[in-house]
């Protein structure tokens, strides 16, 4: 297991040179237009402000791909397998956890910017949406947390927390504008901005290529077909549901060791099926932390990733929480 790296801190920034009072009056009207929002295009969530009629777009593209994932269980091959394997870790693990979430959300980390760029990409194979929709939306839920406002509490229900926040009521996906008070940072980064509006882009790319994949293995395009069921369709389907039931089920069962002001706790079984982030409660406890498995038994292989990637010179500046039995509080209560 990797050595913890440091206490939750924050790091001293390199001391920027100087700069004349009229350039940061500049740069400072320029971060606030980015961020500025009309008062119209306010984004509120929760299942009081979205809950309404089904959103059929986003239904619908959830019921294929659930239909897909089940045909692909009539086409198993080890090789169709693999396939599914090596793009789940790029997507969920790489993706959504170590990428959307540590990374861009909670800024655990630091990486330089091209390898930001490239997780972020590996993030959008998951289906979950660009990365100012997806962190737009985790950083409302911890400033919500199980209250109103927050975009998926299980106190709305649990189908509410799992799914119903996605197909029921209005879309969030498209709202780039209105979701970037939320997200700043990632609002003045074109990178960013275009990948959040072209995020489904990449999946269709990566569907092609396993279509001729497929197709050159098994000798014919049906074989191509068969790959994609399991590469794109079955993929993309559990990651969803193993992302929701961090959002469901780690507010609901599981064990707490920080009594935060939420009802997160920390779920052996989401951690296993998500790379380590069932360990929910010590999460809310520390957000910042980048590492989510606190004590030794609680395994947390994103964390792992992104100390592989220091190994490689390609992470630095990590925020890592110890837990102390002595001060088993959690970081600002």
């Amino acid at each position: 297991m990797p050595p913890v790296v440091s206490q939750v801190q924050q790091d001293q920034s390199a001391v920027a040179p100087a700069v004349d009072a009229q350039s940061q009056s500049a740069a400072a009207a320029k971060r606030a237009a980015a961020a500025r929002v009309p008062v119209g295009e306010e984004v509120r969530m929760g299942r009081a402000a979205n809950y309404g009629g089904v959103n059929w777009v986003t239904a619908l593209f959830i019921a294929a791909f659930h239909i897909g994932a089940i045909a692909a269980l009539f086409y198993f091959s080890w090789s169709r397998l693999a396939v599914a394997v090596v793009l789940w870790v790029l997507a969920i693990n790489f993706g959504i956890g170590v990428c959307y979430h540590r990374l861009l959300t909670h800024r655990g980390f630091q990486t330089p910017k091209w390898v930001e760029y490239l997780l972020t990409i590996c993030a959008t194979l998951a289906l979950e949406g660009g990365p100012i929709f997806w962190v737009a939306v985790h950083r409302v839920h911890h400033q919500h947390s199980d209250h109103t406002g927050d975009p998926h509490t299980p106190k709305e229900g649990p189908w509410w927390a799992h799914i119903g926040w996605m197909v029921l009521g209005k879309s969030m996906h498209a709202k780039t504008s209105a979701l970037a008070r939320y997200v700043p940072d990632l609002a003045r980064d074109r990178f960013h901005v275009w990948l959040s509006k072209y995020h489904w882009l990449t999946l269709v790319v990566c569907g092609v290529v396993l279509l001729g994949l497929g197709s050159y293995i098994d000798h014919g395009f049906m074989g191509g077909v068969k790959m994609v069921l399991w590469g794109v369709f079955l993929r993309v389907t559990l990651g969803l549901h193993a992302t929701w039931l961090v959002n469901s089920a780690t507010h609901l069962w599981g064990s707490r060791r920080f009594e935060t002001r939420d009802d997160s706790r920390n779920s052996f079984w989401v951690a296993m099926i998500t790379g380590g982030e069932g360990w929910h409660n010590n999460h809310h406890a520390h957000p910042v932390s980048a590492r989510h498995g606190l004590a030794w038994y609680e395994f947390d292989p994103n964390f792992y990733l992104i100390w592989m990637l220091s190994k490689l010179g390609l992470a630095r500046k990590i925020q890592v929480a110890r837990y102390d039995k002595a001060n088993p509080k959690p970081a600002g209560v």
